[in-house]
């Protein structure tokens, strides 16, 4: 199916039914994405173990993160400019192909490299997921829709740190990154087989300058963060040219983005004063919800003494979390037609849960750090699907991919900021140990823990300070077949 539209109808030509398998298809794709990174975090202390490298721990998250990060304004635009459909395959491709080299490491080093091409199909995944998301479901029925993406995130984050401590206990690390292939390839015969093709009446003109400049800012801001591994230090003279560059890259990009005709964000977006709020939000919410997972695996297993798997179980707790509190606020949200609430409710009870986190230790019933847990997910899921809906509203149809891009962009950012800043607290409080005892990781870990609140902190002033936007009071289309 194909057609061309510069406006398409939400929908895209689909009965209810066909609508609904597309979505499936989707969250089918964001499962291998999100159950990737819930594997890996559980396989990270045995990789360690074999390859070394411990200086380089956060870096196989921040990798992927910061691949994904970059990447993300380019496969948002390009699905404004091409249509979705083959901008959001190709992104699965480049996924899979991204486990195999994974799989197929001999060093700590090729597995960054191989986890950055993964970053940059699964940037595209999450993009695209969201954006064809955006043409399928009015924005109240989107709102009930998105919510259900907390129902995979339960399912991976369930099912991918027992899967991933059962694999790597029984046949090593690297069988971890083969279940994604299957996946992918069903994914894949599915979104061909359904989804119709949009292409959009425009001229395609490619902002490659833009994305070029933008993926440098991003990058080395990123490196800045991690500064104290890479050079040392943050005060000798090598660490202050990240910085440098990303200001430089910055304000080159936004000349870039006022002459661009098809601009890989437009500056436009930012007359609206909930946008940037919104950005901030997002920054905040990923470094939080994604930069923390795993060190939350490494926190269980050192101070706790667990293992892997069962360090595994206890993801079940934030999942179940994020699905409770996505789900409910995802209703609500249909209902009511605003989101602040929910944004505001949910930033705060995150910024608690984080500081009772700080208080943990080896000496922390299990129990208590499992309640604890449950609470920082019920906060996640209340705020996850706020920035997105919102952005997507302030945008021009037109520019709802580049909007989408903006601020998955940002979460992905903020998570790979935030785990090279926790990646340097962390190894801070560690370096001067010989022989590290669980107390001593508490108390490395409770500095993380408190820098992760303070973020959230800034993420909570964010969200108070935004203007109650509601939605189309329309009522939203009964389900049905046409």
């Amino acid at each position: 199916m194909s057609a061309t539209s510069s406006d398409p109808a939400y929908g895209q030509g689909l009965s209810d039914r066909q609508r609904r398998v597309v979505f499936g298809f989707l969250m089918l794709c964001m499962f291998i994405s999100t159950l990737d990174n819930q594997i890996v975090s559980t396989a990270l202390p045995t990789i360690i173990r074999e390859f070394g490298g411990m200086e380089r721990f956060s870096w196989v998250g921040s990798a992927y993160l910061l691949a994904t990060a970059a990447i993300m304004p380019i496969y948002g635009k390009l699905g404004d400019l091409f249509g979705r459909k083959y901008v959001m395959m190709t992104a699965v491709a480049i996924f899979a192909a991204g486990s195999l080299a994974c799989a197929a490491a001999g060093s700590m080093n090729q597995l960054i490299a191989a986890r950055v091409l993964q970053g940059l199909g699964g940037g595209g995944i999450m993009v695209s997921i969201f954006a064809i998301n955006s043409d399928l479901f009015e924005p109240r029925e989107r709102a009930k829709y998105q919510s259900f993406a907390s129902l995979v995130l339960m399912a991976s984050g369930s099912i991918g740190p027992t899967v991933g401590g059962v694999l790597t206990d029984h046949l090593g690390w690297r069988s971890i990154f083969f279940v994604n292939l299957p996946i992918a390839l069903i994914a894949l015969i599915g979104l061909y087989t359904l989804l119709p093709r949009i292409r959009p009446d425009r001229r395609p003109v490619i902002d490659w300058a833009g994305a070029a400049t933008l993926a440098v800012a991003i990058t080395a801001l990123v490196v800045w963060a991690d500064s104290g591994q890479i050079f040392g230090s943050f005060r000798v003279p090598a660490a202050l040219v990240p910085p440098v560059v990303a200001i430089i890259a910055a304000l080159l990009w936004i000349q870039i983005e006022r002459r661009a005709p098809e601009p890989i964000l437009p500056l436009s977006l930012f007359r609206d004063s909930v946008y940037p709020r919104l950005l901030i939000v997002s920054m905040t919410s990923g470094g939080i919800a994604i930069g923390m997972v795993n060190f939350h695996a490494l926190f269980l297993q050192m101070t706790t003494g667990l293992s892997p798997a069962h360090a595994g179980l206890f993801f079940i707790a934030i999942t179940g979390g994020i699905a409770t509190g996505s789900l409910a606020a995802g209703r609500l949200i249909a209902r009511t037609g605003v989101y602040k609430p929910f944004l505001v409710t949910g930033t705060a009870v995150s910024v608690v849960m984080l500081l009772l986190l700080s208080r943990m230790g080896s000496g922390t019933p299990l129990w208590a750090i499992a309640l604890v847990l449950l609470g920082q997910g019920i906060a996640i899921g209340l705020g996850q699907q706020a920035p997105i809906l919102g952005v997507q509203l302030s945008a021009p149809r037109r520019d709802v991919g580049a909007a989408t891009g903006s601020v998955t962009l940002t979460r992905m950012g903020g998570a790979a900021i935030a785990i090279s800043v926790y990646g340097a607290v962390l190894a801070s409080g560690m370096d001067p140990l010989q022989q590290a005892t669980p107390e001593d990781w508490s108390h490395a870990f409770s500095r993380v823990y408190l820098g992760a609140a303070a973020m959230a902190v800034v993420g909570l002033i964010a969200a108070l300070s935004l203007r109650t936007v509601r939605m189309d009071q329309a009522p939203v289309r009964a389900p049905r077949d046409r």
